[in-house]
């Protein structure tokens, strides 16, 4: 006789295999949107791909409105697909974010009828959240409005991420009439390199005193010069990593007035705003209990990267975190791998931690 637990268990793994084996870069997830969307809608949802190519699966009737916001883009990277003798499965996206989401999909796919007779849940699978774009939760944050929300990024089965920080692209970049190196004054070269030295400083002086969360962080993400006999041309890429207490637009106004002396030119983008949600509410709260019943000790965690969190917490102010299986340390590297008995324990903290929510939502009411 078959064992039904071990049928939930083998399905919720093979729905993640199945859409870590489609490729998915930004921008093209037509495919993995409708397998997703195919999957849910055998399994109850009502299934659709939106008008931003996004996965949206919706079960449930209840008044509360949780939403389980993942993304199923991934970044460039071919790794062979395989599960090893391990029980690891490797391959883009196993971790960042396929994973994550897969583990939403299979939750609510087996939740109780007392959970989903207390609250709705929606499950979108975004676009291109690994693109600047972030198109497909920009989208939704417009058409859902939810009580909850989770965002799925890998944490660790045990670890409940409360915020990111946030971000700033400068671009600079310094044009100047050739010379003869003999001569004095300094070269595009020299300005850009200058500039650089100066968001560097600025970073090191701004944020909050004490850890990286409240830092700023500055790198270099693009560096160059060169001439053409008549005029020099240096250019710099700096990312930088901003703590909630510093907004975009104040390090733009910032950098701007550092660097005004310079006569470097300046594009500012990528303009996201750090967030970071309270640790205490009826989410949370849920999620410890589910995490202790599966034997773990719940890690709350803040990340120095951005998500789809940052880019929904102004239209979404309600109990937030982020979660999911998987090591972040293997997000877009060679060696992404996720662990499927690990994938089966968050699928088994989602259940259990989405039923008390909504249980406990009902109760109240």
């Amino acid at each position: 006789m078959t064992d039904p637990h071990l049928e939930t268990v083998q399905d919720a793994r093979d729905l993640l295999i199945g859409a870590v084996g489609i490729p998915s870069l930004s921008g093209q997830e037509g495919e993995v949107a409708a397998f997703l969307r195919d999957w849910m809608a055998t399994r109850g949802f009502e299934a659709r791909v939106d008008e931003a190519g996004n996965a949206v699966g919706e079960r449930g009737r209840g008044p509360l409105t949780v939403a389980l916001l993942g993304h199923m883009d991934t970044v460039p990277g071919d790794i062979p697909v395989r599960v090893d003798g391990s029980g690891v499965l490797h391959g883009r996206g196993s971790v960042d974010a396929k994973g994550p989401l897969c583990a939403f999909m299979a939750a609510v796919a087996t939740l109780p009828d007392e959970a989903l007779s207390a609250a709705r849940f929606v499950v979108i699978g975004a676009t291109e959240e690994e693109a600047p774009s972030s198109r497909g939760a920009r989208h939704v944050r417009t058409v859902v409005q939810p009580d909850a929300v989770l965002i799925g990024e890998p944490s660790a089965w045990e670890g409940l991420t409360l915020g990111y920080k946030g971000r700033l692209v400068v671009k600079a970049q310094a044009v100047k009439e050739n010379f003869h190196t003999a001569g004095d004054g300094s070269s595009a070269g020299d300005d850009l390199t200058e500039a650089w030295f100066r968001v560097r400083a600025w970073a090191a002086g701004a944020g909050e005193p004490g850890g990286v969360f409240g830092g700023v962080q500055a790198t270099i993400q693009d560096l160059g010069a060169g001439t053409d006999g008549l005029h020099q041309r240096a250019w710099g890429t700096f990312g930088l990593r901003l703590p909630v207490s510093v907004s975009p637009a104040q390090a733009e106004a910032e950098i701007r007035a550092a660097l005004a002396d310079l006569g470097v030119e300046l594009t500012f983008v990528g303009h996201e705003t750090a967030v970071r949600h309270p640790k205490d509410n009826a989410l949370t709260r849920a999620f410890r209990v589910a995490i202790r019943a599966q034997g773990g000790q719940p890690v709350f965690k803040m990340k120095t990267g951005t998500s789809d969190m940052n880019v929904v917490a102004g239209h979404w102010p309600v109990p937030t975190l982020a979660y999911g299986p998987g090591d972040s340390a293997l997000d877009h590297t060679p060696e992404e791998r996720l662990d499927l008995a690990e994938y089966d324990r968050a699928v088994a903290v989602l259940r259990d931690a989405l039923t008390r929510l909504a249980l406990g939502a009902a109760k109240a009411d």
